[in-house]
């Protein structure tokens, strides 16, 4: 029988042994599910303790790469998790061996949500490759490659892999339109190859690229480059598998997939159907299916201890609006517990409505960390805020850098009129910018070295406060047995699992009554399960649960009964990052007192009216609920 050709591909003869002949092209993959997999599906709680029992298998099945690090693991590992993200990739190196590491690097973000100075870049990236480190893929959310040059000199001193980035994004449904359509793409990987990059990543961070648009684009890509070429797509919209089949027709050179339990929904397509679907062709991948159903049941056995952090409201596995709303899965979960911890999630629809015109305003830019955030908390402040007090009545302190020109040069121009706004008493000036970001960021080791040098013992200590001070310096505290570590920082345990579904199959069955009540013990969370129509609620243990008995609560709700004139509360619920008055001091009107960080974003909280500080309820570090009192002006 003679088969038609595919794209690149040619039939060749079935074989399905573990050991059968190599591939005459075959296609190169790299497994994400230790990164972007739970980072994806569980809000990125995955813990090194469940990693473990799996990564020798995972060495052994022939991954071009493993992505264990990076992206929003830094953070979550060091604020929530109580773990040493350094010390994550230093046991995992143990453990894998044989195939090469990568992560995800925001350029000059590093793994933060701003432009951080050179000297923290190189010492970052140093002390990453030193721990282990191998391939870097390097984006950076503008597609403003000035400011991989940094990272990328030390890369490159080190010989190590570089891998450039080019996000995708759209402004319209499909690949086109006046803005991202195929000579964009094409002239962002004309600046990748002039760069000098090792291999050129295609990164799709919502699942918006359509097949036909990757086959066209990759084929394009292949006649004017011989850079390796890496495609990153995610499930979100239901085309993951599909974009990776076209894709590799085309003749993409590596595709990212995840192991099945950490797969689709806003994850990625999985690697086990990809190597049925490549047998019998030049493209096979040459795994061994049954070594991957292995690791895949291994991996089901501790998943139930992160089933309570899906957030998925729907029963669908796929989310076809995010074709028209372009919202990747993390912005679209911060978005969603923002609105809920504002009592707000009856607006996330005037959210998706209002998204397309702050993106617009703020430059047409993609759509990618730390750019979802900005341009996502923008959106929730001006569906709030702006029909009581005026158009963009609260900005952002990312807003106004971006405005200024500090993340880099922006798609489109940024709208003259928000602009001005932004940077109206702008600390740097009221001109933005056109030069590379970085240089003109003053070198920030010295003084976090100073200001860290009675807690941080060692470089990694101190590149972790330069990124992080507020939550760096309470991790390291927990680390070096200053604090106790508190009770939701700590993992649960399958005994906690158990017994939460020992308690369930009890209400399902009519052994247990209402219990629901407002005064429950400390770290306990209410499960309520329906049972013909009847509504049974059900107290389980949960480290992750804020409990209903705690001291921070209490003294919260004895401070909103002084909530006369002069009890200033918070607008938004976040984390308290700078304290800028003390007691005693005068305030004026609209003067900033402290800074709040709601999404990762920073926001200046300003004094409702002139006065005297009287009382302080918060300090750096504190986390705020909408409402809950932190000034006390007289």
């Amino acid at each position: 029988m003679q088969f038609d050709k595919h794209g690149v591909l040619d039939m060749a003869q079935m074989n399905y042994d573990a050991d059968r002949p190599k591939a005459s092209n075959p296609i190169k993959v790299n497994d994400v599910s230790l990164r972007d997999g739970h980072q994806s599906l569980f809000a990125t709680r995955g813990r090194t303790e469940d990693m473990i029992p799996v990564a020798e298998m995972l060495d052994e099945v022939g991954f071009n790469a493993i992505e264990t690090w990076g992206g929003a693991t830094f953070d979550t590992m060091h604020r929530f998790l109580g773990e040493d993200p350094w010390e994550r990739l230093r046991v995992l190196k143990k453990h894998i061996t044989k195939t090469p590491f990568s992560m995800l690097l925001r350029g000059q973000n590093v793994v933060g949500y701003r432009n951080y100075a050179d000297d923290v870049v190189r010492a970052f990236v140093q002390r990453a490759i030193d721990n282990g480190m191998d391939i870097f893929r390097c984006f950076d959310a503008l597609n403003d490659y000035r400011n991989f040059e940094t990272a990328a000199q030390v890369i490159k001193d080190n010989g190590k892999h570089f891998q450039g980035t080019v996000c995708y994004t759209l402004n319209e449904k499909r690949l086109g339109g006046d803005v991202y359509n195929m000579d964009y793409y094409l002239g962002k990987v004309r600046e990748l190859d002039a760069f000098g990059v090792d291999s050129i990543c295609l990164k799709d961070m919502a699942g918006l690229m359509a097949p036909y648009d990757a086959y066209n684009l990759i084929s394009e890509i292949k006649k004017i480059s011989e850079t390796p070429i890496s495609l990153h797509t995610h499930f979100t919209s239901g085309m993951g598998d599909l974009t990776i089949f076209k894709a590799i027709e085309a003749g993409v050179d590596i595709v990212d997939t995840c192991m099945a339990p950490y797969a689709y929904r806003t994850s990625h397509a999985a690697i086990e159907p990809l190597v049925v679907s490549l047998y019998g062709t030049s493209r096979d991948t040459g795994f061994d299916l049954a070594q991957l159903s292995k690791i895949g049941k291994k991996m089901e056995e501790y998943i139930p201890k992160y089933r309570h952090l899906d957030n998925s409201p729907k029963y669908a596995i796929i989310d076809t609006d995010v074709i028209m709303h372009q919202t990747p899965g993390g912005m679209l979960s911060n978005l969603v517990n923002q609105l809920k911890a504002m009592d707000a999630l009856d607006k996330l629809d005037d959210v998706f409505e209002q998204l397309p015109k702050v993106r617009k305003d703020l430059g047409d830019i993609p759509l990618v960390t730390p750019t979802s955030q900005i341009v996502g908390i923008q959106t929730v402040n001006n569906v709030l805020f702006d029909k009581e007090q005026g158009e963009y009545a609260s900005i952002t302190e990312q807003v106004k850098d971006l405005c200024y020109g500090l993340y880099g040069k922006t798609t489109k121009p940024i709208n003259p009129e928000v602009q001005k706004k932004a940077l109206a008493g702008y600390p740097r000036g009221e001109e933005p910018i056109t030069c590379r970001p970085g240089s003109i960021l003053e070198d920030e080791m010295p003084g976090v070295k100073d200001k860290f040098k009675d807690l941080a013992k060692d470089i990694d200590d101190e590149v972790l406060c330069a990124l992080y001070p507020v939550t760096g310096k309470r991790f390291l505290k927990w680390k070096y047995g200053l604090e106790e570590v508190p009770a939701e920082v700590k993992p649960r345990t399958m005994e906690d699992v158990k017994h939460d579904a020992e308690l369930v199959e009890k209400a399902l069955s009519g052994k247990l009554t209402d219990k629901g009540s407002d005064d429950k013990p400390e770290n306990m969370r209410e499960l309520e399960v329906y049972v013909d129509g009847e509504k049974f609620v059900v107290e389980v243990a949960d480290a992750n649960a804020k409990g209903g008995k705690r001291k921070k609560k209490e003294k919260k709700e004895d401070v909103v009964e002084l909530s006369a004139d002069g009890a200033m509360t918070a607008p938004i619920p976040g984390l308290i990052t700078e304290v800028k008055k003390s007691v005693g001091d005068t305030v004026e009107a609209g003067e900033t007192v402290l800074v709040l960080e709601a999404m990762k974003m920073m926001n200046n909280i300003s004094a409702p009216a002139a006065g005297t500080i009287e009382e302080i309820k918060v300090e750096s570090g504190d986390s705020v609920s909408k409402g809950d009192v932190m000034f006390v002006i007289k």
